[in-house]
């Protein structure tokens, strides 16, 4: 493969969301390490705002791609513009990262009509001339790895490896003071102990239940003494505001009211964060925060990767489900005997456990 580690100038398609492009840092620090490439990403409206935390990056396109979720549709005219803009850069290969369940040939179509001479991802089925190089993907059906593997198995493919395989970003020092500045403002006691709770998902079928999240921060704040803060983007600010207006006095809404430099910072003083599984838990890992997910069993491959904490899974109801093929074989192969709920009195366990010391790290996989 030594046209590969020849290359000036390499493209890495990761089109999703924000814990996507985080999980996906490990594989492109190996590219960055091994090839010395210059190295630009093009992904979503919706993870660009990390992209300038991962070092290995040096530049970042943003478009969303019509085969990917985005909460900003895109015409189709802009497609033939994204592919002359990719053309004139002149890259030398492009690699594409994706879920398993993700088919990686329209991505391949992007990059083969922008001309690029070498082309590379997992496929399930025969890329023909869309994919130069492509390794047969066996996921789910013969094994699942978590997406920080997958994603650093592929490019071993190619003869890049890094001895670094941990997320890692660190919180900006103005940001640092500016949260501060917000938390006063709400007459949070900094000088009392803290902690997260983020409610807030992408997907309902995520959703751990209202009336458990409030009973949860009541015992936080009565058996722990510790203050409560609900955070989530603006559009979650009402979901935040709901919460502490039912659970009251030591709890607090941050919905909506912090920059995503000041929510690092946040999630990085945090002695611990309680989320669903969204991007949030993926912060946590790169700021090596302990972590309680309250995890739907959507997709096992994305749990917190190398951080303390516990995974506390749950079903999604039936009529949630994903219809997906790909999906529904992993739901019915490991997920069909499952009857799992979570308590609050497990996830206040979970919580003393890491308070008390039990830093022990999450396994790769559920």
């Amino acid at each position: 493969m030594l046209e590969w580690a020849a290359c000036k100038k390499i493209l890495i398609i990761r089109a999703d969301n924000l814990g996507d492009l985080l999980m996906s840092s490990p594989a492109i620090r190996a590219i960055k390490q091994s090839f010395h490439a210059h190295i630009t990403v093009l992904t979503s409206s919706m993870a660009t705002g990390i992209a300038s935390y991962l070092p290995d990056i040096d530049e970042v396109i943003t478009y969303n791609v019509p085969w990917v979720k985005t909460n900003e549709a895109v015409p189709a005219d802009h497609f033939f513009g994204i592919v002359k803009e990719i053309k004139e850069r002149n890259f030398d290969g492009a690699i594409i990262f994706s879920v398993y369940s993700q088919n990686p040939l329209p991505a391949a179509m992007l990059a083969f009509l922008a001309g690029i001479p070498l082309r590379f991802a997992y496929c399930r089925e025969n890329p023909y001339e869309l994919l130069t190089h492509w390794y047969p993907d066996p996921e789910p059906y013969s094994i699942i790895k978590h997406q920080v593997r997958r994603d650093l198995e592929l490019v071993s493919k190619i003869g890049a490896f890094t001895t670094d395989e941990k997320i890692r970003i660190t919180a900006k020092e103005d940001a640092v003071f500016t949260t501060e500045q917000k938390l006063n403002e709400l007459m949070v006691d900094l000088n009392k102990p803290w902690l997260i709770l983020h409610a807030g998902v992408s997907e309902t079928k995520r959703e751990y239940p209202f009336e458990r999240w409030v009973e949860t921060a009541k015992q936080i704040i009565n058996e722990l003494g510790y203050q409560v803060l609900f955070t989530g983007g603006k559009s979650e600010k009402s979901l935040t505001d709901n919460l502490r207006n039912a659970v009251g006095n030591n709890s607090f809404s941050l919905g909506g009211l912090l920059s995503l430099d000041e929510f690092i910072a946040l999630i990085n003083k945090a002695p611990i964060v309680i989320s669903v599984n969204t991007g949030t838990i993926h912060l946590a890992a790169a700021t090596n925060t302990p972590v309680v997910v309250l995890y739907a069993l959507t997709n096992p491959q994305h749990s917190p990767w190398q951080v303390a904490g516990k995974v506390l899974p749950f079903d999604v109801p039936k009529n949630q489900q994903s219809k997906n093929e790909v999906i529904k074989f992993v739901n019915e192969t490991y997920f069909n005997k499952s009857n799992k709920n979570i308590s609050p009195d497990e996830i206040l366990i979970a919580v003393k456990n890491i308070l008390n010391g039990n830093k022990e790290v999450i396994p790769e996989m559920l």
